[in-house]
C-alpha cells in the first residue's frame, strides 16, 4: 500500500486568475467561457467599480 503519511496542503480562500470570455450576463449571474466549458458565477463575486466620475 502507498504511504498514507504524505500530507497535502490545501489553501482556503486563495485566489485563482483565469481569463475567459463573458458569454451572458443575467440578473445576478455571469456566464463565462473558459476553454471548452461555460461556468456560471454569482455577480456578487465580482468587485465592480461603481464610481463613474
Amino acid at each position: 500500500m502507498a504511504n498514507q503519511s504524505d500530507k497535502k496542503d490545501i489553501s482556503i480562500n486563495s485566489s485563482v486568475s483565469l481569463k475567459g470570455i463573458v458569454k451572458a450576463i443575467f440578473n445576478d449571474t455571469v456566464h463565462v467561457q473558459i476553454g471548452g466549458k461555460i461556468i456560471t458565477l454569482p455577480k456578487a463575486d465580482f468587485i465592480l467599480d461603481k464610481s463613474m466620475n
